[in-house]
């Protein structure tokens, strides 16, 4: 067995969970979060909740589960790097996303916007609903049953989030401690989102013809790799070079947060899990330059792509179905299954709830067949 660090979280002495479930003699607890995030029912509906863009066929976009994926197979990279738990960071990375909202950030927006009078809506703590309440596959419990860890890097694998306040009413194994930081693996997911989204977004939007590889010249952090690449492949199609930045683009960033965690980790003297949740600041990320050049990304593809109109067609359309839906479902339309059967009951606050657990847990399509159900239309996203 690999070697680990000293602030590494160890499955042997993790917190537990809430119904004890008796050691594996094959896997560790923390495999076991694993495979239990990937048999799960929102798992597999992340194939059909929208990335960025909207699924066209043959354009190949990212959808959440492949964007899942790559942020998984990004984080065991850091965390072995790091000497962390290579097991912990991949279930924490495999469940960061389980609690969004079809059509993307669009979805989230709209659906917070709705929820504004009953608490709102935030896509970390609807991630910890899921695996605590709304999965119903085990015969004595709701929920998955994972491990204090897993729980607590899905919530807090961006930081601390003080303005929660009271978690009681979801049934988990110990104070999940809002006001801390979350696990070395935790921040590892977190850093390997941003790597992953940055990588394939560019390779999205070259995909639908909103920018083209010479639009990066002048970018900081891809300008210096397309440059790069121009010059060793000048007579190469243009989708391998796209393949040649994005690879490089994900090495670099990769290796920057590498070197720079352990600079952090050093200088803050943290021997421990616990030296780590308490440092005070986020020990994994990237330098000063690589954080100011992948800000300037950001902002020229918020610019160039998020805000394209080409992008902004479907997302105004979505925003307006998620709008719909959830009004739909508050007055007077009955939700199918257990939800119509939980929201008959309660009204105000508890229904509002209740709805958005219902609409959160929707994929694009199936939002759509109920937006036709609801209102006899198909938004046109073309």
């Amino acid at each position: 067995m690999r070697n680990t660090a000293s602030y590494a979280s160890k499955a042997s002495q993790s917190l537990g969970r809430l119904y004890d479930t008796g050691a594996s003699p094959t896997r560790s607890e923390f495999q076991r979060d694993r495979d239990r995030i990937i048999h799960s029912t929102a798992f597999r509906r992340l194939q059909h909740k929208t990335q960025v863009f909207l699924a066209h066929e043959g354009r190949h976009f990212r959808n959440r589960l492949t964007h899942t994926l790559e942020v998984s197979q990004i984080a065991r990279s850091i965390a072995r790097a790091l000497g962390l738990d290579e097991d912990l960071a991949e279930a924490i990375a495999l469940s960061h996303d389980l609690g969004h909202t079809p059509f993307g950030h669009a979805g989230e927006r709209a659906l917070d916007r709705a929820m504004e009078p009953f608490g709102g809506f935030d896509h970390n703590v609807q991630a910890l609903r899921v695996v605590t309440r709304l999965e119903n596959r085990y015969a004595e419990h709701d929920g998955l049953n994972l491990t204090w860890e897993t729980l607590e890097g899905i919530l807090k694998h961006n930081g601390p989030l003080p303005h929660l306040g009271d978690l009681a009413e979801l049934p988990v194994p110990a104070d999940l401690r809002v006001n801390t930081h979350a696990s070395l693996e935790a921040q590892v997911a977190a850093i390997a989102d941003d790597i992953a989204y940055n990588a394939h977004d560019i390779d999205d939007a070259l995909r639908a013809n909103l920018v083209t590889l010479e639009d990066f010249l002048g970018v900081p952090m891809a300008g210096p790799i397309v440059e790069e690449v121009f010059a060793l492949y000048p007579g190469i199609a243009a989708k391998r070079q796209t393949h040649e930045v994005q690879r490089r683009m994900i090495t670099r960033a990769v290796e920057d947060v590498i070197v720079t965690a352990q600079e952090n980790i050093a200088s803050a003297g943290v021997s421990s899990p616990e030296d780590a949740r308490q440092a005070g600041r986020t020990l994994v990320g990237f330098s000063a330059g690589m954080a100011s050049n992948e800000k300037l990304l950001k902002s020229f593809l918020f610019n160039r792509v998020y805000r394209h109109e080409d992008v902004m067609v479907p997302v105004r359309e979505s925003e307006a179905v998620v709008e719909r839906l959830f009004a739909a479902y508050m007055a007077e339309a009955d939700m199918p299954g257990r939800w119509g059967e939980a929201g008959r009951v309660v009204s105000g606050a508890e229904r509002a709830r209740i709805v958005a657990d219902f609409v959160a847990g929707m994929t694009d399509p199936y939002a759509l067949d109920e937006h036709q159900r609801l209102f006899d239309a198909r938004p046109d996203f073309r």
